[in-house]
């Protein structure tokens, strides 16, 4: 497949490493992005001017940028941090460069698309909705179920999450995101944070419609590690399982996993095989030690997945 058009669903670390394996198969790329962050920068200029959360979106759009020394050193730019002692401490430029456009314009989406000019970025970078969210889990500890709320806190709970929440629980779609999917060759959830970066996508109801019913193909990367926070002690299969029960019907046709992160090889292809995908199992690491993805690795994966699964590719790939 040629130059497919691709829709990012995530946020944070997990989709910038997506966006940078993407990039380098395709320029009709549409990063679609949490807006439910509550912490740190992001939710400074959230609480303070009642706006969308810019970090996770500023991320993404630095993750598109030009490879070229002008693109570069605007990505360097908009992730640069203040260190102060008074109230710029710890705000990125990025942040508060989206939220000038915004303020400016009027629209978060044309504000974001003037920074992607800027960076002469390699795709679109969208929120997933028109409004602020919060992220509500039930949690079960040894002392019974919490409620948590706030996608900070989400992320640092080290209970079983049992069901996850948005508040509203029916927010507006970004409409240009509905677009995006309707014209996809793929949709690509994960890797990241699965309860407060890459399921949320799947409770705002239009774009929980939108994936249903486009005819665009939907892969699934699962993460690299479930070492601590709100993912403790789920491997590969749970991570499906969490996905079904938060989606019963959505259709999924691939699932890209890296055989190191899997415990159970055979658990894994059944567990896809129900979803009705096919699993392709390739080391996307960096080979380094650490959980990070490797771009050419992935977007190799990738390549191999959009080519493949229209060839019916077996298990294992």
């Amino acid at each position: 497949m040629s130059n497919p058009a691709i829709v990012a669903l995530g946020g944070g670390h997990g989709l910038s490493a997506t966006l940078s394996a993407l990039r380098l198969m395709s320029d009709r790329l549409t990063a679609v992005v949490t807006v439910a962050d509550d912490g740190g920068s992001s939710g400074r200029l959230r609480d303070e001017l009642d706006v969308l959360p810019p970090g996770d979106l500023r991320m993404a759009l630095a993750a598109l940028c030009d490879d070229s020394e002008w693109g570069r050193t605007w990505r360097d730019v908009l992730q640069h941090r203040f260190s102060s002692a008074g109230d710029l401490d710890n705000h990125a430029v990025g942040n508060l460069l989206i939220v000038a456009l915004w303020e400016l314009l009027d629209d978060p989406v044309a504000g974001l698309d003037w920074v992607g000019r800027l960076l002469n970025a390699r795709g679109r970078v969208l929120p997933m909705a028109a409004v602020p969210l919060r992220i509500e889990a039930d949690v079960r500890t040894s002392a019974g179920v919490d409620l948590v709320v706030g996608q900070s806190q989400v992320a640092l709970t080290t209970g079983r999450i049992e069901q996850l929440r948005l508040v509203p629980h029916d927010p507006p779609a970004c409409p240009e995101v509905v677009e995006a999917i309707h014209a996809a060759d793929w949709v690509v959830l994960g890797p990241g944070s699965w309860f407060s970066s890459v399921l949320p996508h799947l409770l705002v109801p239009q774009v929980h419609e939108a994936l249903h019913t486009t005819a665009a193909r939907r892969c699934v990367t699962l993460n690299l590690s479930s070492d601590g926070g709100e993912t403790y002690g789920l491997g590969a299969v749970d991570h499906l399982d969490v996905l079904r029960r938060h989606a019963p019907d959505l259709q999924i046709d691939a699932v890209v996993a890296d055989p190191s992160a899997v415990e159970d090889i055979a658990a894994l292809v059944d567990s896809t095989r129900e979803l009705g995908a096919r699993l392709l199992l390739r080391q996307v690491s960096r080979g380094d030690g650490t959980a990070r993805h490797d771009p050419l690795r992935l977007a190799a994966a990738y390549r191999d997945v959009f080519d493949g699964v229209v060839g019916d590719v077996t298990p294992g790939g």
